[in-house]
């Protein structure tokens, strides 16, 4: 995907990145290498009008590649907003074609099977055509290219297998694009990678799609001015959300709690959102500008975290070896790393009191995914929560006073019906 967009980039044209389905690191990455900002579609959590809102950011681009999540229809069971959550809806909903990316290690003409397999399973879906991946051999990229011929299938490229062009991962997947060594020598490698071994003129010929439909809007703010903190420690906020309050004409006012930096003191709202809090509580515990100016903050006006920003704003965090650090104490919360427990999937949530820019009994819509273990959750419940299916959660998320957090990453509230 990086080497895609590098390339198309550098042949001068306006590419716009996009993410199908929730994840939080992915664009970061995507607008290293496009030099523009990428945005998540997403079926289920997001409705007709978010969608043509989102995909409206497009605007003056002159193609759009959008980067699928998991295997191409992989989704949930039960419909969301729009669908399931699958790659497929999102290529069927735009009208864009499917370039599949198959592995070929292990095997060759019987690949083409496999591909044959995702292009019949929705007839109605647009297949651009194949970009073999993890070709052992010119003999190998021969006898795969022939099943694909005998299928029926373009080729539109082969990528040599190759254990140098790995990405760092940890636990949430890969490491964040600020904390890449040297990331942009890594996207021009790619990018040389994909020149040299795929069809960009091809990719280019089958770029087609609707555009966004009429109506939608990005979430508006929850306040005017919004202090948002924005660090290695806390930086997965979705950008059709910030894009949305900057579209809306709200102040977006970043700081950095690792840099013990407090938010401004004429806020109208902190926004503490995802990250990795976890790898840096020691420097956040002796943060104290950071923590004072968040709870002479409190004391008048809303605060409110997303998963790591709700630990941040909890009691106490303790980490894998162990070790208890102090957070900000402005909720009761006490999370812990020592033992890894996964926490993954969507979430729908109903308020049960007011969170900052929603009223109670509001419908909202986002996802859940951290390794942490609750120890204490002693305040009012924020919301009442369930996964996709609708089977309760234990993670309501809290409240006290003016401070609110959740263990989901909000992406939207509810269309009306």
């Amino acid at each position: 995907m990086l080497g895609l967009l590098r390339a198309l980039a550098d042949d001068g044209l306006r590419v716009q990145a996009f993410k199908s389905g929730p994840d939080y690191i992915d664009p970061a990455f995507h607008r290293a290498a496009s030099a523009r900002a990428s945005f998540n579609l997403d079926t289920w959590a997001m409705g007709d009008g978010l969608l043509n809102a989102i995909a409206a950011q497009a605007a003056g681009a002159e193609i759009c590649i959008a980067e699928g999540s998991m295997g191409l229809y992989d989704g949930v069971a039960t419909r969301g907003q729009s669908g399931f959550g699958s790659s497929a809806e999102t290529a069927l909903r735009m009208g864009w074609p499917v370039v599949l990316v198959v592995d070929v290690s292990g095997q060759a003409q019987s690949a083409a099977a496999v591909a044959l397999g995702f292009k019949m399973y929705n007839p109605e879906l647009l297949f651009a055509g194949v970009i073999l991946n993890r070709v052992a051999s010119p003999r190998h990229e021969r006898l795969a290219r022939l099943g694909m011929e005998q299928a029926g299938l373009t080729v539109l490229g082969a990528l040599p297998r190759r254990g140098d062009l790995t990405l760092p991962e940890r636990h949430l997947g890969l490491i964040q694009a600020v904390e890449h060594p040297d990331l942009e020598a890594a996207i021009v490698g790619y990018a040389d990678f994909l020149r040299a071994h795929v069809d960009l003129d091809a990719i280019k010929a089958e770029a087609r799609g609707n555009g966004p439909g009429p109506g939608g809007a990005l979430p508006q703010p929850p306040a005017q001015r919004i202090a948002l903190a924005q660090d290695a420690a806390f930086s997965f906020a979705y950008p059709h959300l910030v894009e949305g309050w900057h579209a809306a004409g709200a102040e977006v006012l970043p700081f950095s709690p690792l840099a013990d930096e407090a938010p401004a003191k004429d806020a109208d709202l902190v926004w503490l959102p995802g990250g990795y809090p976890e790898l840096y509580a020691g420097r956040l515990a002796g943060a104290q500008t950071f923590a004072d100016g968040l709870r002479s903050h409190a004391q008048t006006r809303p605060v409110h975290g997303e998963c790591g920003g709700y630990m941040a704003l909890g009691t106490a965090l303790i980490d894998k070896d162990g070790t208890r650090h102090p957070m900000v104490g402005l909720l009761g919360l006490v999370t812990s790393y020592e033992k890894r427990k996964l926490h993954l999937g969507y979430r729908q949530a109903q308020l049960q009191t007011t969170m900052p820019g929603y009223a109670p009994g509001r419908r909202l819509r986002g996802h859940e995914f951290h390794y942490s273990t609750i120890l204490e959750q002693p305040d009012a419940p924020l919301a009442t929560v369930a996964d996709a299916d609708g089977n309760p959660v234990a993670e309501t998320g809290s409240c006290r006073g003016q401070v609110t957090g959740t263990f989901f990453h909000l992406i939207t509230a509810e269309e009306a019906a």
